[in-house]
């Protein structure tokens, strides 16, 4: 049949032969299993010498240090609520989905006053996947969460707080809509002695239709 011809082309005359052995083994009643060096020959080692040595293998075990936030120690008391100034909303996308994307910020931008940010194609920051986001106060965060969530299109987004821990903001103080992803929180360090404590934002929307109602 044309589709075994197709796979019997995909095949490599080392697999053939293989294949081969094997049916004739199989055949005589006397099935001897191959093992991977006898189905593909030794290959052999580049030249030069690995920039780890011949003694890495030797190494101990390190225990890396802790990076989760908020797990240096037990905190006395609960943070208060009132350490949240804002909300950023990251939403995701690929090359599949960017018109979802396309009209959930254009949606957003016509009934939110936020600050939105422009379309970032590639990684950046702590986001691993092409994006957008944009900023909100918190009076707007019970109408923006429930928004989103019954306004997603499927899409990954990711709500977070802005105080004065970045990190923590992104990796333990996170709402996710629909799914969660990775999020490259390693390197996020808190504001410099000249930056604000926490990130700003400012609206740059001027909202000019109605959030629709039942």
């Amino acid at each position: 049949m044309k589709e075994d011809q197709e796979w019997a082309d995909v095949l490599s005359p080392q697999r053939r032969n293989w294949l081969r052995r094997g049916g004739l083994a199989v055949a005589a009643g006397t099935i001897a299993p191959l093992s991977l060096a006898q189905t593909a020959p030794a290959k052999k080692p580049e030249p030069g010498k690995s920039p780890w040595g011949y003694e890495t293998f030797k190494a101990p075990t390190p225990r890396p240090p802790n990076v989760r936030p908020g797990e240096q120690a037990l905190p006395a008391k609960p943070r208060a609520y009132t350490d949240i100034e804002s909300y950023h909303a990251h939403i995701y996308f690929d090359e599949d989905s960017y018109q979802k994307a396309a009209l959930i910020r254009k949606w957003a931008a016509e009934r939110f006053s936020v600050e939105l940010g422009d379309w970032n194609l590639e990684p950046r920051g702590p986001h691993v996947t092409p994006s957008f986001y944009f900023g909100f106060t918190n009076d707007l965060l019970p109408v923006i969460v429930p928004w989103l969530q019954l306004n997603s299109l499927g899409l990954t987004i990711l709500i977070h707080p802005n105080t004065d821990d970045p990190r923590a903001d992104h990796l333990y103080y996170a709402l996710w809509v629909n799914r969660s992803q990775p999020v490259n929180g390693y390197s996020i360090q808190k504001p410099g002695p000249d930056e604000p404590r926490v990130e700003q934002i400012y609206p740059n929307t001027r909202p000019t239709v109605k959030i629709e109602r039942a």
